[in-house]
């Protein structure tokens, strides 16, 4: 043995360590992706000795490969063995590796389980701390549900070291396993008070992080938190603090006034910028917050904007940039604060960096006004003859177009400045924005009638000067103008001076460059321009005129015809045919003029940006359907088509331009260069080495015209923004004088109103008169749309499912580790509420039944009872303190403010009302249980909080008539705040002495055919069971969703093993053809029993019953979109009455709700409407009444036989009630 441990040390001296491939790696770099597959070779070969320290070696050079973008999934069982290993050395590499390459994905990964737990609880606190490094890099929710209790127990280690890690990695637990949060929530509540900074940061960091995606849970924390931000010295710890307030403050307005003090102190103090930033970001969040109703801030504001322009006055880019976009914020609320300090971010644009002009921009767009709209726009414009780069310059285009655009045109009060801006702009040479500015064109055109004269006219100079603008042809260029000029001339026509001239320019040859889209445009509105003129000729009885531009277009149309564009072809050849029959009527003189016009009568509107949203689908058209067949692949491959259209000739052509030989292309190149050197317009690029005709003898005698770029090429005839400029003051001022000649006769009539009169001026000086009547016409929206829609959240989203109320008891079942955790999360909206009820309590004598539970196990419940109640207490205080801490007047107890959010504050309040039913109901077993001692005083305390609760209940329901309130906040019964019944989805599916199976089953509306049976087995025996196999004979309809190969009659395998009196869960999916009716399946699940005796196989039948309801899906519905589905008519009704009903109106929902998956649409008194839809569409409309104790039911729903089934589930579910 000692001589194998000596020969084993002489060979691991011959290994290469990682210096050695790194350096074989360098010096092999011609053929380094050989060496490295030599490499491989030998680390496979190292793996599979015995010694650990030589496989710790190998994963060592594997770790440094993977970084190098080599895949080592194939070494994670070896991974896993080190990981293992004794020493910290080796242990730290096998946690590195794994870190690196495992995922979610990885086969092994769940034998690391048991290591890990075994690391976690190692007293070597670096084998703990190595352990949770590399756990969370490769946390699944597997490892997060088996692990979560070892984490959360070493949260309360002796050292801080693992404590830091330990409150750390829970947040990533939270995310794979949300269900952990509630239980783990008050351990990590309490490290915000650990001694250790570290530890308390760490805390900190994971709650700011939570709260930040949903901060309404934590609002139970604010005054903790304040005590921390007051108390703490840490600068980072302050800077999440902070963050968290910014983002509690708009969900409780009360907040507010807390803050401001604290936070302007610390803005005065501080001198670390970092921190000074989030306090202004604060600061700001706070007084948008307090602006409803709330006393004017202007100093703290004030003190912000003088804080942000010392950092945007700072040589530091990052802190000028921190400091413009922190301005922003402050723009939207208090535009007149930032205004003044204009300059300033005018200075920016000069700025070398363009992350910092860009967000001058961003700023200006908020700091326009009337008064000043035309001085910032015309100095951005000399901005962009200036600019460099076509990036910056297209966002300084795309900015000046916003700036002048916002809130429907609001601060324009000249619009043929707009459109001599716009035609300013069409000089912009290699833009990619040209749509933007032809779409400007064609929205101010159509929507300010009293400017349409003016944008025809300059629309026609376009187009007579399109050889100008065309010569950049490619797509969004500054062509698409052309689009727009066409557009307006032709729909607009009746404005036209010159409409012959400009008919002429749009049948030029060279419009045949342009994209085949504005030529389609071109042709289209080349007619209505034909009309316009055809009327004129007719009406003014010249008849040769008229016949000679019809002959114009017959002659120019047939290069249309001709062209590569489908639709433009297609167009020309219709308006070519028309035109030619018009030429014989003409020559019969027949008049067609009137004919010709109701072609293009009536009037186009702008369409709102959501209309085509908004548009119903109509009954019967399946939009994803194919109109034809598609073709298959080999038919387009044998078939080729036949050459028709001009373009594949200018292809073949293209093909056999290569035939040239190279002498005759030499030629040409050096012709072109020539000219082009000749040419003193061509504008050359700065010299290059590339470029050796610049150095040809004789180019430097040849007279250049040197052009000035920043003065800004003039097309003649084309007006200048400028002189709107001029004329804007002018008129301004005229209007100013005869204000004043108004004033004073106003003075002297009436001396008394003197001061009234000079404070409505000063308000008024931004109400400048437009320059002319100025009619804007609305977008248009389909019938019955609603103007706005809220946009969708992410159903991805991980931080989706850790919303969860952390003010509530922790309920048994909660209780970490979970071994149900299924369970949980089925129980969302009524079990939770109720820990107190075992689960069987259903029925509805609530009092008898406890009873008789407290003489069977009297001790028990009395400890139980003990601990809910203390649970209780603190939950209540925990209400009080927050609206005792946050209220103005200690001794009232707060009331909402009407200005406040609504959901904001009434959160608090009906938290606190839910916690005070609860105690009482806890005071009354106190006092069945014989408790006289405390009796009097629980009975007076009790009444009290009756009266307050009556209160504001009275002041909740008033406050819920007058504002609407979302769907959702009444939905699943939890309007009213008494507790209810526990609930489970989970029904016995078969069991016998070995093992249990309940099951649950539920749909998913993204696969309209498939639904998921989770199944869990629980181990009744003391014996280990293992080799689960479940196997269900599939029907016509329903058949059990197999793996790829195996036949109609093979099981499915349990993914694991059960150990004595543990349970786990599987997951089987079904998939259905027909779901209006209720279906059995027969099963058996096989095992194998292990024990001391031997092993055995054992067999259990059971029938699977699928439910209708179990294909329905909790789905919320708006009250509008309810009503139009009743009116819709599609719908069959059906209707059901149950009798000897005693439980309560909101329990009765409940149970609706929770057991067949509806929603609570609305709900008036003892009536309330229900919505749920199954997962092949199928809507489920209910009307469910309660009389003195009989219920009715009225449902409707696309399928009759569905509905049916659907009742008589219901029936027999409040049957039992």
């Amino acid at each position: 043995m000692a001589l194998k441990m000596v020969k084993g040390s002489i060979d691991r001296m011959f290994d290469k360590n990682l210096q050695d491939l790194v350096r074989g790696i360098r010096n092999h770099k011609e053929d380094e992706a050989k060496y490295i597959s030599q490499c491989i070779d030998e680390i496979k070969q190292e793996l599979k000795q015995d010694n650990i320290a030589v496989k710790a070696n190998a994963v060592c050079k594997l770790t440094y490969l993977q970084m190098l973008g080599y895949d080592i999934s194939w070494a994670a069982f070896n991974i896993i063995e080190v990981m293992s290993a004794s020493k910290f050395t080796f242990k730290r590499i096998g946690y590195l590796a794994a870190s690196q390459c495992f995922h979610e994905g990885t086969d092994v990964i769940m034998l690391t389980t048991n290591q890990i737990r075994k690391d976690l609880s190692s007293p070597n606190q670096y084998d703990t701390g190595v352990a949770l490094t590399g756990l969370s890099c490769f946390v699944t929710p597997d490892l997060a549900r088996d692990l979560a209790n070892d984490i959360m127990t070493l949260m309360s280690h002796t050292k801080p070291y693992i404590r830091k890690k330990a409150v750390l990695i829970m947040y990533k637990v939270f995310l794979k396993y949300p269900e952990s949060l509630r239980p783990a929530f008050p351990r990590l509540k309490e490290k915000l008070e650990d001694p250790d900074p570290g530890v308390q940061s760490a805390a900190v960091n994971v709650i700011c992080e939570l709260a930040r995606r949903n901060p309404k849970n934590y609002l139970s924390l604010a005054p903790l938190f304040f005590k921390l931000m007051t108390s703490s010295t840490n600068n980072w710890v302050l800077i999440k603090i902070i963050k968290l307030f910014g983002a509690l403050t708009p969900l409780e307005p009360r907040l507010g006034k807390k803050l401001i003090e604290p936070l302007t102190n610390l803005i005065h103090s501080t001198s670390a910028m970092s921190l000074l930033y989030e306090c202004v970001n604060t600061v700001i969040a706070v007084l948008i917050s307090l602006s409803s109703g709330m006393p004017n801030h202007s100093a703290s504001i004030q003190l912000c904007v003088q804080k942000l322009r010392i950092l945007i006055e700072d040589s530091d880019q990052n802190l000028k940039y921190l400091g413009l976009l922190a301005m922003s914020k402050i723009l939207k609320t208090h535009p007149k604060s930032v205004q003044s300090h204009k300059d300033l971010i005018l200075q920016c644009l000069d700025d070398k960096d363009e992350s910092i002009r860009l967000r001058a921009l961003d700023l200006l767009y908020g700091m326009v006004s009337k008064k000043n709209l035309m001085e910032i726009v015309k100095k951005l414009m000399i901005h962009v003859d200036k600019a460099e780069g076509t990036t910056y310059r297209d966002e300084l285009l795309t900015k000046i177009i916003d700036i002048c655009s916002q809130s429907n045109y609001q601060y324009i009060t000249n619009f043929e400045w707009y459109i001599s801006i716009l035609v300013e702009l069409t000089r912009l040479e290699g833009t990619r924005h040209g749509h933007l500015i032809a779409a400007q064109m064609l929205d101010v055109a159509i929507r300010v009638k009293a400017i349409r004269k003016f944008a025809v006219s300059q629309m026609a100079m376009l187009l007579d000067n399109a050889h100008l603008i065309a010569s950049n042809t490619q797509r969004n260029g500054i062509c698409e103008v052309l689009y727009a000029a066409a557009w307006i001339c032709g729909e607009f026509s009746e404005h036209l001076e010159e409409a012959n001239q400009t008919l002429e320019a749009m049948l030029r040859p060279k419009v045949t460059t342009l994209p085949g889209h504005i030529q389609a445009v071109y042709v289209q509105n080349m007619v209505k321009l034909y009309a316009s003129i055809l009327q004129q000729k007719e009406q003014a009885g010249e008849k040769e005129a008229a016949q000679e531009i019809t002959q114009l277009m017959i002659e120019r149309l047939p290069q249309f015809v001709q062209s590569a564009d489908l639709e433009v072809q297609e167009r020309a050849s219709c308006i070519l045919q028309l035109i030619k029959y018009i030429q014989k009527l003409q020559i019969k003189e027949v008049p067609v003029a009137e004919e010709v016009i109701a072609l293009f009568a009536g009037e186009l509107n702008p369409v709102a940006p959501k209309a085509q949203k908004k548009v119903p689908v109509p009954e019967g058209l399946d939009l994803d359907a194919w109109i034809n067949e598609p073709p298959s692949d080999s038919e387009s491959e044998d078939e080729k088509p036949k050459t028709i259209f001009h373009e594949e000739e200018q292809r073949h052509s293209r093909h056999r331009q290569p035939e040239i030989d190279e002498e005759e292309l030499a030629r040409r190149r050096e012709a072109r260069k020539q000219e082009q050197a000749n040419n003193p317009f061509y504008i050359k690029s700065s010299p290059s080495p590339q470029k050796r005709y610049q150095d040809t003898p004789g180019v430097e005698h040849i007279p250049v015209v040197q052009i000035d770029l920043s003065v800004p090429l003039k097309v003649p005839g084309m007006p200048m923004s400028d002189q709107y400029v001029k004329l804007e003051e002018e008129r301004r001022h005229k209007q100013k004088l005869e204000k004043d000649k108004k004033k004073k006769k106003q003075k002297k009539e009436k001396r008394g109103k003197h001061h009234r009169h000079n404070s409505l001026h000063t308000e008024s000086e931004e109400d400048i008169a437009p320059a002319h009547h100025v009619d804007i016409i609305t977008e248009e929206m389909p019938e019955n749309a609603l103007p706005s829609d809220e946009d969708d959240k992410d159903p991805n989203d991980p931080y989706k499912a850790l919303d969860i109320d952390l003010d509530k008891p922790l309920a048994d079942s909660e209780k970490l580790p979970v071994q149900r955790h299924r369970n949980v999360e089925t129980l969302k909206s009524p079990d939770s509420e109720v820990p107190l009820v075992e689960k069987k309590s259903k029925k509805p004598k609530k009092k008898e039944k406890k009873h008789k539970d407290k003489e069977r196990d009297k001790g028990k419940k009395k400890e139980k009872e003990k601990k809910v109640v203390e649970e209780e207490e603190e939950e209540e205080k925990k209400g009080e303190d927050l609206d005792f801490w946050l209220s103005t007047a200690p001794p009232a107890a707060p009331t909402l403010q009407p200005q406040s959010e609504p959901g904001v504050g009434t959160a608090v309040v009906a938290e606190s009302q839910e916690v005070k039913k609860e105690r009482e109901e806890q005071d009354e077993e106190e006092e069945d249980e014989g408790k006289k001692s405390s009796k009097h005083k629980k009975k007076k305390h009790k009444k009290e909080k009756e009266e307050k609760s009556k209160d504001k209940k009275k002041s909740k329901k008033k406050s819920h008539h007058s504002e609407e309130e979302p769907p959702e906040s009444v939905q699943n019964g939890t309007l009213e705040d008494e507790p209810l019944p526990p609930m489970s989805s989970y029904r016995l599916l078969a069991e016998n002495p070995y093992i249990k199976m309940t099951y649950d089953i539920q749909g998913n509306l993204q696969h309209d055919s498939q639904v998921t049976v989770s199944v869990i087995f629980e181990n009744k025996s003391t014996s280990f069971l293992k080799s689960m196999e479940l196997n269900v004979l599939d029907s016509l309809n329903t058949k059990m969703l197999r793996p790829e190969g195996s036949s109609v009659h093979d099981g499915i395998p349990v993914p694991f093993q059960l150990p004595p009196g543990i349970s786990n869960e599987a997951q089987f999916v079904f998939t259905l053809q027909s779901i209006v009716m209720a279906q059995k399946l027969k099963g058996t699940l096989s095992f194998i029993v292990k024990n001391d005796e031997g092993s055995t196989h054992e067999k259990l039948d059971f029938k699977l019953h699928f439910s209708c309801a179990s294909y329905l899906i909790t789905t919320p519905c708006y009250s509008d979109a309810f009503a139009k589905l009743l009116e819709s008519g599609d719908l069959h009704m059906s209707s059901i009455k149950v009798d000897g009903i005693s439980i309560s109106f909101q329990h009765l929902l409940a149970k609706i709700c929770f057991h067949h998956h509806f929603s609570v649409v609305e709900r008036v008194d003892s009536c309330a409407s229900m919505y749920s839809r199954s997962i092949q569409g199928h809507h489920v409309c209910l009307l469910v009444k309660k009389g003195e104790n009989s219920v009715s039911i009225d449902g409707k729903c696309n399928d009759s036989t569905l509905l049916s089934n659907l009742l008589d589930e219901m029936k027999e579910t409040l049957s039992k009630c």
